[in-house]
C-alpha cells in the first residue's frame, strides 16, 4: 500500500515510481500488477505525464462533462461531481509485468486522480505472479 497526498481540489498525481518500487521489492519476474483505490472520489488512470498540459486537459474535459453543483448528492456533502468523475475513470488498473518491470508504453504513467482534495489517500498495490 502507498499513501498519496493531494494539494488541490482536483489533481492528477503521478504514482508510477511508487508502483515500480513495490514491483521491484516483490521480485516478481512475470505477472500482473493491480493498482486500486478504495476512495469513491478518487480514481486510477494511465496516461501521458511528460506534458503537464495532459493532466490539466483531462481535468478540464471532465469539468466540462460533469459540472459541479447540479447533482442530487451535492445536498449531502457538495461533491457529487467528484463521485461521477471517479466513476467514469474507475478505481483500478492492471499492468503486465515482464522481466520484473511494468510494461507501460514509452509515454505512459500511472496516475492517481483526486477529484475531492486536498487529502491523504491510500492506494493498494497487488502483484499476481504468473
Amino acid at each position: 500500500m502507498i499513501t498519496v497526498s493531494s494539494r488541490g481540489k482536483q489533481e492528477l498525481i503521478d504514482i508510477t515510481a511508487d508502483v515500480e518500487k513495490v514491483v521491484k521489492n516483490k521480485k516478481v519476474k512475470e505477472g500482473v500488477c493491480c493498482i486500486y483505490t478504495g476512495h469513491a472520489t478518487g480514481a486510477i488512470m494511465i496516461n501521458e505525464n511528460y506534458d503537464p498540459n495532459i493532466c490539466d486537459d483531462v481535468i478540464e474535459c471532465l469539468d466540462n462533462l460533469v459540472p459541479r453543483g447540479k447533482w442530487r448528492h451535492d445536498k449531502v456533502d457538495n461533491n457529487g461531481a467528484a463521485h461521477i468523475k471517479a466513476s467514469i475513470i474507475g478505481p483500478s488498473q492492471f499492468i503486465p509485468i515482464r522481466d520484473g518491470k511494468l510494461q507501460l508504453g514509452t509515454w505512459q504513467a500511472i496516475m492517481f486522480a483526486d477529484f475531492d482534495g486536498p487529502r491523504e489517500r491510500k492506494i493498494m498495490i497487488r502483484i499476481l505472479k504468473e
